[in-house]
Parts: C-alpha cells; structure tokens; sequence
C-alpha cells in the first residue's frame, strides 16, 4: 500500500474527504518526526511504537575488495509492532 492508497482507506474509513485524510495522514508524519528527531518515543496503544536507537561506529568491511571500511554512528528507526497488530496479522 503505498501513501495514496492509505489516503484512499483512510477516507473510506473515517468518512473524510481525502484532502481532509491526506492533511491528517501529514500532520501525524509530521508530529512523528518532530518526536523522534527530539529522541522521544512514539508509542500507538495496540498498534506499536516507534523508537530511536544509537548506532555505534563500527570497522566492517567492503564486499568486493576486502578492503576494511570504518562505518559511521548514526541513528536509526525501529518499529515494535503491538500485541493487538500482531495478533491480526498472525
């Protein structure tokens, strides 16, 4: 499913219309990754939550050469899905 499918279901759904669905859909984007990016979890009852986690620097290495590469720390999304979406889709 992809961004205007959702918005499609999520006017069906709710009985908005989709520029109103669309508008809700960005807002919630938006609130998202203003949380995260202050390093706040983002936790949806039933559904899952969203987290940010470290990433330490590490050495890894390039696959074609062999050649040992030093990989950087960053941040990273992780998505822990609920025991009520878990339940439905199992």
């Amino acid at each position: 499913m992809n961004k205007a499918e959702l918005i499609d279901a999520m006017a069906s759904g709710s009985g908005l219309t989709k520029a109103d669905s669309r508008r809700a859909l960005d807002s919630f984007v938006e609130a998202t990754e203003g949380a995260l990016k202050k390093g706040e979890r983002v936790a949806l009852v039933g559904f899952g939550s969203f987290a940010v986690n470290k990433r330490n620097a590490r050495k890894g290495r390039n696959p074609q050469t062999g050649k040992e590469i030093n990989i950087p720390a960053k941040n990273v999304i992780k998505f822990k899905a609920g025991s009520d979406l878990n339940k439905k889709v199992n």
